[in-house]
């Protein structure tokens, strides 16, 4: 009995949130526009539960990177009100759109020249009517027994706001990187570090080049402890690499390798990663070809420097 009312209730808020799929249309599309464009802030609020969902959205635009906050409908009637100011967009989440609290601060925020985005359920409700854009939440019903319990409502209003957040943050052409500078700290952090970040560079390389004796050539892999060696040319680009396994194979086939050179003992096509490229791809370029090293080029393959398996590790990505 317990297991299938849990299961009724799942049932119920996910046909709710995907109701909200075929709805999508201008009123959304001016929601975005209206964010993305916006001069001062974004605004949320809600009552109860509403302003629950309210505070996550606003969590969610921060994150990723649109200035927002929360503003408690019953706190800006007495004072709070002084938060908005013009150019900002005011983003409203009520399921009937008469929330008392939030329709006496319609015409005020008016007055100090915020737009009004409605998340409601109504769309001739109060709040739809004197908003620039109305986004449609609604709901058939609410899941379980009691349908006057905010359920599939708050689920669906969570749901639409996150539909709204990524469309801006994409329409704004907000990328990983950006994601980092504002989450500095953290485990998804550190899966978002470039190489750059983590990478040997300068006299830290090992570097030698085509015609470099091979004891050479193992001595730059003994004093840069990387495991490997960058074959580069004159103009620092990339020709090969040399790694303690080729230097293995070299001697099983060479019946003087110390008279050998680096391009004799080189893998020539190299994996190789890009300085923005992130930790994760390293991690898994290395996986991919069971190697600890690899070469970190710009674009004309000119080498900066080299990324090892130790270095990830000490970013905790395993």
């Amino acid at each position: 009995m317990v297991r299938e009312t849990a299961r009724k209730v799942l049932e119920e808020e996910s046909r709710a949130v995907a109701d909200l799929a075929p709805r999508l249309g201008e009123e959304f599309d001016r929601a975005v526009e209206m964010v993305v464009g916006c001069r001062g802030r974004v605004v949320l609020t809600g009552m109860g539960k509403s302003g629950i969902v309210a505070q996550k959205i606003a969590a969610t635009l921060v994150s990723t990177g649109t200035p927002a906050y929360f503003m408690h409908p019953a706190e800006a009637i007495h004072g709070d009100l002084g938060m908005i100011v013009d150019g900002d967009v005011v983003v409203a989440v009520s399921n009937s759109g008469e929330t008392e609290e939030i329709v006496r601060l319609l015409e005020v925020i008016r007055r100090l020249g915020a737009s009004i985005v409605a998340l409601s359920g109504d769309p001739r409700s109060t709040l739809a009517r004197h908003a620039d854009a109305h986004v449609d939440v609604g709901v058939r019903r609410e899941a379980g027994s009691l349908e006057f319990v905010p359920t599939a409502s708050t689920t669906a209003a969570l749901a639409m706001g996150d539909a709204l957040a990524v469309a801006c943050y994409e329409r704004r052409g907000f990328s990983a990187r950006d994601f980092v500078r504002v989450h500095p700290g953290g485990r998804l952090a550190r899966r978002l570090l470039s190489v750059s970040e983590l990478m040997h560079s300068g006299d830290s390389v090992p570097a030698v080049r085509a015609t470099s004796p091979i004891p050479e050539t193992v001595r730059v892999m003994s004093e840069k402890r990387l495991g490997m060696a960058c074959v580069v040319d004159e103009g620092g680009r990339l020709e090969g690499v040399v790694t303690d396994g080729d230097l293995r194979r070299l001697m099983l086939r060479s019946r003087d390798p110390l008279r050998a050179t680096a391009s004799d003992a080189m893998t020539r096509t190299p994996a190789t990663i890009a300085p923005e490229g992130l930790a994760t791809e390293a991690l898994r370029a290395m996986e991919e070809r069971h190697i600890t090293s690899l070469p970190v080029v710009d674009e004309g393959r000119r080498v900066v420097g080299v990324v090892h398996l130790h270095d990830l590790w000490r970013t905790q990505l395993f």
